[in-house]
């Protein structure tokens, strides 16, 4: 009885292991299966309707479905609208530039090549599929422009017809995309806003309770960097999808910003408790530390609900609501701390305690402040509408001028040494030789590694030159029919379908994918010509590697020089947080706008640096420690100048008052220091910063003798406490001005920048 009764009772686990393993493949490998499936069905649809309706070319309805085609249908929807934008917009400039120069064949390409030139540098201005609108008007200029230049007269039917094999392309991919198994961008986004909310929650409980060391630090912000610009793209691409992507359009983008907001001030507070603790034997030290360990461990409790963690947006409408009292009643407890250590504290320690602590509980409330907003607008995800949605600041991308512009004139100068060449020898696959240039220097260019890309795109390319090959000659004589050619076609398509999904791989499969169908794509009257195939295919090779070797010799972007631009942009972010006018937002307290394109800008320059870092670790440590520095101090120069801004109508607060020109000064040598860093201005900013944190002390000095209002002292306070901080973070020994400390006369051990023969107050104070 116990034997046969064995196999049924084991049953129901074997069959919940097989449908568990069903569904983990369907997750992970399914996917991949899945977009395979997707992408050859809408090529041969697009293949098919295009050579129904008998137009010239259905090989570029082919190939433009494998251009537009994304695993989500959000970018497939997003990339197919720019690339109608950007064809109609090459459309209208080559039918010009036809008109202008079809008989000055030199003239033409020079002026085409300055066009591709001036799109590819747009598109390496630009970010996501806006970029892609920049290649493709480029592009497609050259695209129709040189085939239709050998014959001016046909130029606006090659046109017309051109657009409408595109146009097929992109609706067959869209339509696949989105009837068949749609995979939407929106739950991506809501798992990922889920995922960042989470983690983030643990990173500041971990941190607070001391269970995190810097190697975890530097991984954790490199990793929300990554997660800022990628949920831009995605909330980007997602609006296309469906209405309800667009409705919370807003509420993401605001969530986006409150994250870059509350992240940077918590990596503030906690790097400044960590310099205390490293002047752990200061009095001013142990006593703020004392003081705001409390308040630190109230902090994780208030992510919880019913003893678990707080995860979806509902439940975090519970956390806001926590959050919210506790901020109310922080300020008042935190006075009441104050008093206590002005009641004890002996006169000699009390101005360096006081400064320490009002600059901590100073970040710690704004870090609430911030923590609170995040949290209500992830809380508000939960409904359709909220009006939380009305924001009008958004994420700004931030690049290079000079870099943008080296793109373009690396593909203007290609395009023009290609087509001077074609011209000279009068080659028959000229056309192809400089069309196919323009394109690759115009995709590459978007590429962290473009020498790379054009490389693995040639590669591609010489596997499809073979694959087609035997396709045209060897496939294509032998069958009949358009299902037969379905069959023939799926898996030589599905070979480098593949490869696509495989970011290693990537530039192969693309390469392969596109040319594939340019060279062996059928056309409604198929031509048996071995000479002009071979001929193509030459001339799409070589294209591919004068690209390539354009990218490796002309100002490679790999280089150092690039590096050093960009990361002198990073630290320009700060010159720009102590210098640019203080943007207001309808609606939106303070210089938000300034504060919006410093943070976004930072961050965006911090992960171009990334990915031009490779495998160099150490320069990826040391531009991480620039995007702390950057953010800590550009962050405190926006709050001083807010608060600045604000400050009550009295004489004492003029802005030609002395402490005003001392601060004043402060900022612009601060902006100095990090316009071109060295030991000199290094010393000058901390001697500057000194002296408006003296310069304001004795203000305050005034003001409590004088007991004036409230709101004059609070004011000075916080205004002494952004100085303090943007000290702190001038001599921080983690920062990359550790190098420059010795030489200016500060003690990096000390978070005052106090030499062991200072004597305690003004000096540890200031």
């Amino acid at each position: 009885m116990q034997a046969s009764s064995s196999p049924s009772s084991a049953s129901p686990p074997q069959g919940q292991g097989v449908i568990k393993a069903f569904a983990d493949w369907a997750r992970t490998d399914g996917l991949v299966w899945l977009y395979l499936f997707k992408t050859i069905a809408a090529a041969l649809i697009a293949l098919g309707v295009a050579m129904k309706l008998e137009l010239p070319s259905p090989r570029t309805a082919m190939t433009t479905v494998f251009i537009v085609m994304q695993p989500q249908s959000g970018p497939v929807f997003a990339k197919s609208f720019y690339r109608i934008c950007g064809t109609l917009v090459g459309l209208v400039v080559m039918l010009a530039l036809i008109g202008l120069f079809a008989q000055q064949p030199e003239l033409f390409i020079a002026t085409t090549a300055m066009w591709v030139g001036v799109c590819t540098a747009g598109a390496a201005r630009n970010r996501n599929f806006r970029s892609y609108g920049f290649v493709l008007a480029g592009y497609t200029a050259a695209l129709i422009g040189i085939p239709a230049s050998q014959n001016p007269d046909g130029a606006f039917m090659s046109a017309m017809t051109r657009v409408a094999e595109i146009s097929i392309g992109i609706l067959a991919s869209g339509a696949v995309s989105a009837i068949v198994f749609p995979q939407y961008t929106g739950e991506l986004l809501r798992s990922t806003v889920r995922r960042r909310f989470s983690s983030f929650v643990d990173y500041v409980s971990a941190s607070l309770a001391g269970r995190i060391d810097r190697s975890q630090i530097e991984a954790t912000n490199a990793r929300f960097v990554a997660d800022i610009v990628g949920f831009e793209a995605s909330r980007s691409n997602a609006v296309f999808e469906s209405p309800d992507s667009r409705m919370r359009s807003g509420r993401l983008a605001r969530l986006n910003t409150e994250f870059m907001a509350a992240s940077t001030r918590f990596h503030a507070l906690h790097q400044l408790m960590n310099r205390l603790r490293h002047a752990g034997s200061t009095v001013s030290a142990k006593v703020t530390i004392e003081a705001l360990e409390p308040y630190f461990r109230e902090i994780a409790p208030l992510f919880d609900k019913a003893g678990e963690r707080v995860m979806s947006a509902a439940d975090a409408t519970h956390a806001s609501a926590q959050l919210s009292q506790y901020r109310a009643a922080l300020p008042a407890r935190v006075r009441a701390t104050r008093d206590q250590l002005v009641a004890t504290l002996a006169n000699a320690e009390k101005a360096a305690s006081l400064l320490d602590f009002d600059t901590a509980t100073e970040l710690f409330y704004r870090f609430v402040h911030e923590m609170n907003e995040y949290t209500a607008t992830y809380a508000s995800l939960a409904v359709d509408t909220h009006s939380r949605e009305k924001w009008i600041a958004r994420y700004v991308p931030k690049t290079n001028l000079f870099a943008a512009s080296v793109h373009g004139v690396r593909a203007a100068i290609v395009m023009g040494l290609l087509g001077a060449f074609w011209i000279a020898t009068a080659w028959p696959s000229g056309t192809n030789l400089v069309l196919n240039a323009a394109a690759t220097c115009a995709l590459a260019s978007a590429s962290p590694a473009p020498t790379r890309m054009s490389s693995q795109m040639a590669v591609g390319t010489m596997i499809a030159a073979i694959v087609g090959m035997i396709l045209t000659f060897g496939v294509f004589p032998h069958i009949d029919g358009f299902p037969m050619l379905c069959v023939a076609l799926a898996p030589a398509l599905a070979f480098g379908t593949f490869l696509t999904t495989r970011p290693a791989y990537a530039g192969y499969g693309m390469g392969y994918c596109i040319f594939l169908c340019f060279l062996a794509g059928p056309d409604n009257v198929v031509q048996y010509n071995p000479s002009g195939y071979i001929n193509d295919a030459f001339a799409l090779v070589v294209s591919q590697i004068v690209s390539a070797a354009a990218f490796a010799v002309l100002l490679p972007p790999s280089t150092p020089w690039l590096r050093n631009r960009l990361l002198a942009n990073l630290r320009g972010q700060a010159v720009h947080a102590c210098r640019a006018r203080l943007q207001k937002l309808p609606g939106i307290a303070g210089g938000a706008g300034l504060r919006n394109r410093f943070e976004s800008g930072a961050r965006d320059l911090m992960f171009q640096l990334n990915a031009l870092a490779g495998k160099d670790e150490t320069f990826r440590q040391d531009t991480l420690r620039w995007m702390f520095s950057t953010l800590e101090t550009g962050n405190a120069a926006i709050d001083l100048r807010e608060e600045l801004s604000a400050l009550p109508v009295h004489p004492r607060f003029d802005t030609h008052a002395p402490w005003r020109t001392q601060t004043a000064a402060a900022l612009k040598s601060v902006a100095a220091l990090f316009e071109r860093p060295d030991a000199r201005r290094h010393a000058a900013a901390l001697l500057t910063t000194t002296a408006a944190i003296g310069a304001a002390q004795a203000v305050l000095e005034d003001v409590l003798r004088e007991d004036a209002p409230r709101e004059q002292r609070h004011a000075l306070q916080r205004c002494l406490s952004h100085l303090h901080f943007i000290r702190t973070a001038l001599i921080d020994p983690q920062s990359p001005f550790a190098a420059y400390a010795g030489a200016s006369g500060a003690d990096a051990n000390h978070p005052s920048g106090k030499r062991p023969d200072d004597t305690q107050g003004a000096n540890h104070a200031s």
